[in-house]
């Protein structure tokens, strides 16, 4: 919307406002941009308007401030009124969980007016993202994969900002964006207002913030179920699904910090333990081996863990791709079933191993013959707005199910016909993108999550 659409203040706001000073403002910006300078910030962010602002209305959870979003050479960025400390402090954790590599929207100015105390955060809008509102409840009833998907995404998020030392202090399903990752969510951090960062966390903080987010995640869950007409009486299954929380977070922080003894005879459980980490994604910094302290002999197995983006790494040196997680690993299996088929005779015999390693050259021969004609067509048959890495994702499994429910192989064509009507099969993530509604603005290519 432009700005004469602008938010309108009730009469008793009208009232009750009485002449506005901002005093002394201080702006800070992130990227050297005029169009940032030029905004009224010696007006409330509810009464912007003129022709050379533009808004867009996208939809955002219950929230106590005025929250705007506007169109700055091309791309969106939110702008969020908060009290002058409290904008201060959530300015400062959304830079520090930057630094940090956490996945979290990225900090881009705070303007800051003494005369009210009041500032304005601006973040930049992570384009396809969605809030689990606006998905789950065009999604059918009773489809469990789709909210065990998003408890494993919350759950992701939780463990990965805990071990970046943020206790978050309000983590909840309303603070989250979502993002689709092949068949996977990825959750992202948007608001910081309540969190705090140090250098590690302890057992209680995180078991603190934990307790908080199951809380928070079951009343989510049950508001969504009310809006969709069930009762309190129907709602076990939703507060059992916020309780799983728990046991999903402790399985996936052991794996990745609990230690294990290892016998000098089987340290084949060494690679093992490797193996399950990079499974979740995770890059293994260092490997700890030190004597057991029961003079056993048994070894004491230590490791330390990097960033979330083993598979995200090594496509990106195969083909060049920047994908996420769940897609790369998608993608990954893809080029090595295509250049498996042309290996025959070639096959490593190391017990575990699924072929011989796959090449810089492989990954260029499936760019070209593969994966471009492919995303061509995908284009041509959903429109060039759409995400190509996602697409792509999609359209594999999309084929393999209607393949399994043919008895045989039925092409791409088939599958790329049943995408774009969006009558994709029952359960696929693809169903995600059928019952998104389209809210971002076309023109900048975001129609799609």
């Amino acid at each position: 919307m432009r700005g004469a659409d602008a938010p309108q203040l009730t009469d008793e706001d009208e009232v009750d406002a009485g002449p506005f000073d901002p005093g002394r403002i201080t702006m800070r910006f992130r990227d050297s941009n005029q169009a940032f300078v030029a905004m009224p910030w010696d007006q409330p962010l509810a009464k912007w308007s003129g022709p050379d602002l533009e808004f867009v209305d996208l939809p955002v959870g219950a929230s106590r401030h005025t929250v705007r979003f506007a169109v700055v050479d091309g791309s969106i960025v939110a702008l969020k009124e908060l009290p002058l400390d409290v904008g201060q402090k959530e300015y400062d954790v959304m830079r520090e969980l930057e630094a940090r590599g956490a996945p979290s929207v990225k900090a881009c100015g705070l303007v800051t007016r003494e005369g009210d105390s009041s500032s304005i955060v601006l973040t930049r809008y992570l384009a396809r993202s969605f809030q689990f509102r606006r998905l789950f409840m065009r999604l059918p009833e009773g489809e469990s994969r789709y909210r065990d998907q998003l408890l494993d995404a919350m759950t992701g998020l939780l463990v990965e900002l805990h071990r970046m030392g943020l206790f978050w202090g309000d983590c909840s399903l309303a603070n989250t964006l979502l993002m689709r990752d092949g068949q996977r969510l990825q959750a992202y951090l948007v608001d910081g207002e309540t969190s705090e960062i140090h250098e590690q966390l302890s057992d209680g903080q995180r078991e603190a913030d934990l307790e908080i987010a199951i809380e928070n995640v079951a009343g989510d869950l049950a508001d969504m179920a009310v809006l969709n007409g069930r009762s309190m009486d129907e709602m076990d299954d939703d507060f059992e699904a916020a309780r799983s929380l728990r046991d999903r977070y402790d399985r996936l922080w052991d794996v990745l910090h609990k230690d294990v003894t290892v016998h000098p005879d089987k340290r084949h459980r060494v690679d093992r333990r490797l193996r399950a980490i990079n499974e979740l994604g995770y890059v293994v910094d260092e490997v700890i081996l030190e004597p057991g302290e029961d003079g056993t002999g048994d070894l004491r197995l230590r490791v330390a863990v990097a960033g979330r983006d083993y598979h995200s790494r090594r496509l990106r040196q195969l083909t060049g791709i920047e994908a996420g997680e769940g897609q790369s690993v998608i993608l990954l299996n893809d080029v090595t079933a295509w250049a498996g088929m042309g290996w025959a005779g070639e096959w490593d015999a190391k017990e575990g191993d699924t072929g011989r390693v796959l090449m810089r050259h492989d990954g260029a021969r499936w760019m070209l013959e593969i994966f471009e004609p492919v995303v061509g067509q995908l284009v041509e048959a959903m429109g060039d707005d759409i995400d190509h890495v996602q697409a792509y994702c999609d359209l594999l499994e999309v084929r393999w199910l209607l393949s399994e429910q043919a008895g045989h192989d039925v092409g791409n064509q088939v599958a790329l016909r049943s995408m774009a009507k969006a009558e994709t099969p029952a359960g696929s993530a693809a169903q995600m993108v059928a019952a998104e509604t389209p809210s971002e603005p076309r023109r900048l290519g975001w129609h799609r999550p």
